[in-house]
């Protein structure tokens, strides 16, 4: 059962009749831009584009470019399918005479589909969780307080894990080409990256003469382990 969001014009009118006979919330605010100041957070949003296809694509656009982080849904008439475009920035379309099945269908699909999208931008490893979108990370849940390059190092040995990287393919990698400062660099991140990691400090590993590397653990007793024996 998802939380759905009707932006229309038409308050008093029913945008999506199907969704009667289904089991979502709803909550219908009038289509304007002062309304979405206040509007309450949502799975979906539909935008009705019945009457008024001007108006809808303005208000899907505002959407877009402010950064709405739950799908789009336009509601249309079969007249208005020819006016739709990429530019609109809606994740899928549907007719206001759509029945209940196919209502749900595409609510459940378009819904499913954020919800991995927003998983996918997540890298999980060895009880770090580096969130790629918000750029932030948790150990254990904790969120971690990191800088931006000190995210980036952690990012970038995550996605590599095991991966042993000498300190100048680090500063290529995360630095860029065109940083001119040494590699110390390197090492001083690394170290305020441990400290911050706390007790999986040791999940930025040293390979003497070489680098460094992302270890992966297969469970806690190793990892304790390998922080005992170093």
């Amino acid at each position: 059962m998802a939380q759905l969001l009707i932006l229309t014009s038409a308050v008093n009118s029913d945008v999506l009749p199907a969704l009667g006979l289904l089991s979502h919330r709803t909550k219908q605010i009038p289509a304007s831009p002062a309304s979405l100041i206040t509007a309450p957070s949502c799975d979906l949003v539909l935008v009705d584009a019945r009457q008024d296809l001007a108006n809808a694509k303005a208000l899907c656009k505002i959407l877009t470019t402010t950064g709405v982080n739950v799908p789009l849904m336009l509601v249309l008439t079969e007249g208005g399918l020819t006016a739709v475009s990429a530019d609109w920035g809606v994740d899928d379309v549907i007719l206001e005479t759509a029945g209940p099945a196919e209502v749900d269908a595409r609510i459940r699909l378009v819904v499913g589909r954020q919800a991995l999208d927003q998983t996918s931008n997540k890298i999980h490893a060895s009880g770090v969780v580096i969130d790629e979108a918000s750029y932030s990370a948790k150990v254990h849940g904790r969120p971690l307080d990191l800088t931006f390059k000190e995210f980036e190092l952690l990012r970038f040995l995550a996605t590599h894990p095991s991966r042993v990287f000498t300190r100048e393919q680090l500063l290529s990698e995360v630095w860029g080409y065109d940083y001119f400062g040494g590699t110390r660099t390197v090492d001083v991140h690394v170290r305020r990256l441990r400290a911050k990691l706390g007790d999986l400090e040791s999940l930025i590993g040293t390979v003497r003469n070489v680098g460094y590397r992302f270890n992966l653990y297969e469970d806690e007793a190793e990892r304790l382990a390998q922080s005992v024996n170093s």
